[in-house]
């Protein structure tokens, strides 16, 4: 059985409000895309796929800028997701046997409470986004939470968020081009796995399980850099003794980024980054994940290729069974194939 672990999905009662909300592009955005919404048209989807089944979380956009920074209009509305993905999954096991959460950490205390009912509620585990409104994961504020999915044992969903706001060049006020995506979010993924590395988040919460999606990013083809670049921390920076954090973490740079952290398999159907990503990652710490259904095909593509380029990939039949369900129910602790 092949459980797509990062699939995205919006639940009725929290679409109507999302397409109200009048945040730029998102009406148009989801409006082209039915089965983002329409559970009807979303099992048919599935039913394509012999043995295949799907997580379901929240695409976007991250609720803190759909609030404008309003806490507790955020964890309301994450409330609305997780309520209704409770609802969704109840009721339709056979083709969606679990989901993730959505909390926002606008207001960390808040977000890790939600995060708590929601696991009582059956989520797999947790999903945020790699900055929250523009602010680092790192930032003290957001402790609350990570140190909460710590003790619960369960994992957190790591989806990038960033905009046109972000430009390429200082000189600049927007990203042009929609570099902010294609380029943009493998960055960003990469950099909140540095923050959280270097802020030493992953040495104080060893429970921490963080899934990266995309495959980590730009992650895996940096494994020089990473590896003997950042060993030499600190040499091209002299405002401040960056070397002696070195010596603060409990391990190379490269380790936490190789065996501490989980990917995902959702490369856009790229053969290439499919194999780096392999290559890369611990065969423990990958799971099969498609991101349906952000595809030119409004569904089907991703999943398509996604599965035919692993079923081409040879490897032990114990090994794919890892991947394609094994890896994942042993990190939320959830049996998910019957």
């Amino acid at each position: 059985m092949r459980i797509d672990a990062y699939t995205h999905f919006i639940p009725q009662k929290f679409f109507d409000t999302i397409v109200q909300s009048g945040h730029p592009d998102i009406g148009k955005r989801v409006r082209e895309i039915p089965c983002i919404h329409d559970l009807g048209i979303r099992k048919k989807i599935v039913e394509q796929f012999k043995d295949y089944a799907q997580i379901l979380s929240y695409p976007q956009p991250p609720l803190e800028v759909m609030t404008k920074g309003d806490g507790a209009l955020a964890n309301e509305y994450a409330k609305v997701v997780n309520d209704g993905f409770a609802d969704i999954i109840e009721k339709n096991r056979a083709h969606f046997p679990g989901w993730v959460a959505q909390v926002s950490l606008v207001a960390p205390d808040a977000g890790a409470a939600e995060a708590e009912r929601a696991v009582k509620m059956g989520a797999l585990g947790v999903q945020i986004f790699t900055n929250i409104a523009g602010r680092p994961l790192d930032d003290p504020a957001f402790e609350p939470f990570f140190a909460t999915m710590n003790r619960l044992d369960k994992p957190v969903w790591l989806h990038p968020a960033r905009a046109s706001n972000f430009p390429d060049y200082l000189s600049e006020k927007k990203s042009k081009y929609e570099i902010w995506w294609t380029f943009g979010w493998s960055y960003e993924t990469a950099a909140a796995m540095a923050r959280l590395v270097f802020s030493r988040i992953m040495d104080k919460y060893p429970k921490l399980k963080i899934i990266t999606h995309h495959f980590g990013g730009i992650v895996p083809m940096l494994e020089g850099r990473i590896g003997p670049g950042w060993d030499q921390l600190g040499a091209r920076t002299s405002d401040e003794d960056l070397h002696a954090l070195l010596g603060q973490l409990k391990k190379r740079p490269l380790e936490y980024f190789k065996h501490d952290f989980y990917a995902d398999t959702a490369v856009f159907g790229g053969v290439p980054a499919t194999h780096c990503g392999l290559d890369f990652y611990d065969l423990d710490k990958i799971v099969f994940a498609s991101d349906c259904p952000f595809d030119p095909e409004k569904g089907t593509m991703y999943a398509r290729e996604t599965l035919h380029i692993l079923e081409g990939i040879e490897m032990p039949k114990a090994d794919k069974e890892k991947i394609w369900h094994g890896n994942l129910e042993r990190i939320t602790g959830t049996k998910l194939v019957k």
